[in-house]
């Protein structure tokens, strides 16, 4: 078990690492750490562009979050359960002012995500995290702030880590419900991932997936979007969005390229599309995000 006592840091109440590589399309790990929040600590309001877990290890405090409809709900939260907040989510959390909450919090987002925090139980309409197993509920903190207090490990190596917490997690939720086809779908949408992976820069209809997988196209489109959350067609376009940020901060091509690359012969179908995903133009992406001295891409047309 790790477990920070904050008489261990007495230059700082706070760990904070952001995760350093982006290429993990399963699960991914995007930034982390543990706080013990000072008396009336708040943050936001905000939302976050992927699913963010915090679980509080001694104290209170109170989440305020819109649920499903839009509508702000509050939440008191104990030492002993946690919150999720969903990707566009808006939220704010405040420390109690008499007793303020020592938290740890992992980002992370992939194709098996949502799965998991629909097997856990939490929704927007329901984001606290109450645990059914003492134990499991211990080593899934453990693994949190393992995570947080080893930063300088190999993006491999946490990631592991990161899969062992989702484990906890789920197992810890008393509304576990495994479904008994679950194994045959999860083959067929590992059939259509592959599909995915080694075609998405040619133009792919539904249809073709499903008849890849030897299904048809309205029973597929269904275990597809109750599995991963997104439609076929949601997919492979946030599939192909992916790959172009990866081209657009590791390459020098120019964005006409980089839209032939990922199935997009017309530039600006891909500027489109594009926006409609990050809500910025490629162009102006890659100056933001580029790896790199500034200029040292080369000319995009």
């Amino acid at each position: 078990m790790h477990h920070i006592i904050k008489g261990d840091y007495p230059m700082s109440d706070l760990l904070f690492s952001v995760f350093p590589n982006e290429n993990f399309v399963d699960l991914g790990l995007y930034q982390y750490g543990w706080e013990q929040c000072t008396p009336s600590h708040s943050f936001g309001p905000a939302a976050r562009n992927h699913f963010l877990f915090h679980y509080v290890i001694s104290g209170t405090g109170l989440l305020l979050a819109d649920d499903s409809k839009g509508v702000t709900q509050t939440y008191p939260i104990k030492s002993g359960q946690g919150f999720m907040l969903f990707p566009g989510q808006i939220s704010t959390y405040v420390a109690d002012k008499e007793l303020p909450w020592e938290y740890t919090w992992l980002e992370f987002d992939g194709l098996k995500v949502h799965e998991m925090v629909e097997i856990a139980g939490l929704t927007r309409d329901a984001p606290i995290y109450h645990a059914k197993s003492k134990e499991l509920r211990q080593n899934m903190m453990g693994e949190m702030l393992y995570i947080a207090q080893n930063s300088d490990k190999s993006p491999f190596h946490l990631i592991g880590h990161l899969y062992l917490f989702l484990d906890y997690f789920t197992r810890s939720t008393a509304t576990m419900r495994l479904k008994q086809d679950g194994r045959l779908r999860d083959f067929y949408v590992k059939e259509a991932l592959s599909f995915i992976e080694q075609n998405f820069q040619n133009d792919i209809p539904v249809e073709d997936i499903a008849g890849f997988c030897g299904l048809n196209r309205s029973y597929f489109g269904k275990i597809f979007r109750d599995t991963i959350g997104k439609s076929p067609q949601e997919f492979l376009m946030s599939y192909r969005m992916q790959k172009a940020t990866e081209l657009l901060k590791l390459t020098q091509l120019n964005i006409n390229d980089i839209g032939n690359v990922v199935g997009y012969p017309n530039q600006l179908h891909f500027s489109r599309a594009f926006k409609n995903i990050y809500g910025i133009s490629p162009r102006q992406w890659r100056n933001e995000n580029r790896i790199g001295p500034p200029g040292s891409g080369t000319i995009e047309t």
